[in-house]
């Protein structure tokens, strides 16, 4: 039983959570392998062409910035952007436990990624990237609370992240959750109520699933964008 709309995010919260969504989630990532035996047939499906166009759109993004000349980079970014789709997509599912709505998940992402491209910047080249805390131009005394300013910013990067995806994820299912509540307490009145509120969420589940794939996008972007600052 429902306690209320926050417990839908509980892994633990009735018995179909605990079986379904592991598996579920492990069927995500056994995913990669079926989209990597796609590339070994002569002539692409149509989901090897949508994948491709994913890849693409991701690879295109990545090599705009200096992402481009650490090796790996823009096949991190890509494998990261797939696994995000496929993890908010499948927290649409009913009684799926929603990964992606959780720090933790998010969190594993954002903050080990952020802080790589930080250590290699300044293992690279520390004194350049000492020096990118300072924009050039600026008045001699403004110079320490500059680079505080500076150092702020850089250090919340991946809260803000982080925050974002989570935050976004999670008011979509509890959106979802209110209208399936009103849907179900509906049955018993107007058959007209009941309709409107179906139509509803059947529109709000599609606009949901937009969202997924903006904030996948957005996620992997910002990503990218950090990048420019390695030195």
């Amino acid at each position: 039983m429902m306690l209320d709309i926050f417990s839908s995010f509980d892994p633990g919260v009735n018995l179909i959570n605990n079986y379904l969504s592991p598996l579920l989630f492990w069927l995500m990532v056994s995913a990669s392998i079926f989209i990597f035996a796609l590339s070994f047939w002569l002539t692409p499906s149509n989901i090897s062409i949508i994948f491709n166009s994913i890849m693409k759109i991701m690879n295109d993004q990545g090599s705009r910035t200096r992402g481009l000349h650490m090796k790996g980079f823009n096949l991190m970014i890509v494998s990261l952007f797939i696994i995000i789709i496929n993890t908010n997509l499948i927290g649409l599912l009913p009684a799926v436990f929603s990964f992606s709505s959780h720090l933790l998940f998010t969190l594993s992402f954002g903050l080990p990624l952020w802080l790589a491209l930080i250590m290699s910047a300044i293992v690279f080249n520390p004194t350049s990237w000492i020096a990118s805390l300072l924009p050039g131009g600026a008045p001699h005394w403004l110079n320490p609370f500059l680079v505080l300013i500076e150092t702020i910013s850089i250090s919340v990067r991946p809260l803000t992240l982080s925050f974002r995806l989570a935050a976004n994820m999670s008011a979509g299912h509890i959106v979802l959750t209110l209208i399936g509540t009103y849907c179900a307490a509906s049955v018993t009145s107007t058959l007209l109520g009941l309709c409107i509120l179906f139509m509803i969420q059947m529109g709000y589940i599609m606009f949901e699933m937009g969202i997924c794939l903006i904030q996948s996008y957005i996620f992997c972007l910002l990503l990218s964008l950090y990048a420019d600052d390695h030195t």
